[in-house]
């Protein structure tokens, strides 16, 4: 199968293509910062894959949570260039793209996945791996302080994956401090590790119908919010 893959949710933009049984990735500055760089990009990897848009099954990127504009430039890219090609699009989430990532990187099957949200808080979500399900959610996708988070009940030989413990490790309950812990981004290839079973389980979308996944529908604190956030710790 043939996919295009990238995440622009976090500090690193991540682009993948995939033609049949090779992948042909990159990395360089996410967030906002790729609002001027994705698209370049996307075409010198799909040429180097020798590989047309049009002969692609989907184009697949990371819906959210993470970064706003990292988010919007990836939607829209998305829905660009999936229009223009005439191929659907497989949003996938960028938590359980952490998820994936752990799992080919260290074999991990119960992920904690986190991000950092900003403002004092993080993105969160427990993912469990088993054969042949593949990924399940174990709990709800959160928006929280650190200190609010909890594993699921009873679970155990979980790891914490992600970017979000490395700003806020100290404050998070002693039940996740104690996790191994996995750096891990919601990368391209993780992306490309999920999109033929998220495709096959009916995933992909028209463009039109591809939208971003925001968790937290407020991107600023107020001045009084501040301070009492700040008072609070």
């Amino acid at each position: 199968m043939n996919f295009l893959a990238f995440d622009t949710s976090t500090e690193q933009m991540s682009i993948g293509v995939q033609r049949g049984d090779r992948q042909w990735l990159h990395a360089g500055a996410g967030g906002a910062q790729s609002s001027g760089t994705l698209i370049p990009a996307v075409l010198r990897l799909l040429d180097e894959a020798g590989l047309a848009l049009a002969a692609l099954d989907a184009i697949a990127f990371g819906r959210g949570p993470g970064s706003f504009t990292g988010l919007r430039t990836a939607c829209a890219v998305a829905q660009g260039l999936a229009f223009g090609a005439g191929v659907p699009v497989l949003p996938i989430d960028t938590l359980l793209a952490v998820a994936e990532e752990a799992r080919q990187a260290q074999g991990s099957t119960r992920v904690m996945a986190l991000l950092d949200a900003r403002m004092d808080q993080v993105y969160a979500a427990p993912w469990a791996w088993s054969e042949p399900a593949g990924w399940q959610a174990a709990g709800e996708t959160v928006v929280c302080a650190p200190e609010a988070l909890a594993l699921p009940a009873g679970a155990q030989a979980w790891v914490l994956a992600g970017n979000g413990w490395a700003p806020y490790g100290a404050r998070l309950p002693s039940a996740l401090q104690a996790l191994p812990r996995v750096a891990a981004l919601p990368t391209a290839r993780a992306l490309l590790g999920l999109a033929p079973a998220l495709w096959a389980a009916g995933q992909a979308v028209p463009p039109e119908q591809a939208l971003p996944l925001y968790v937290r529908d407020k991107v600023a604190q107020t001045t009084a919010e501040r301070a009492a956030a700040a008072a609070a710790r």
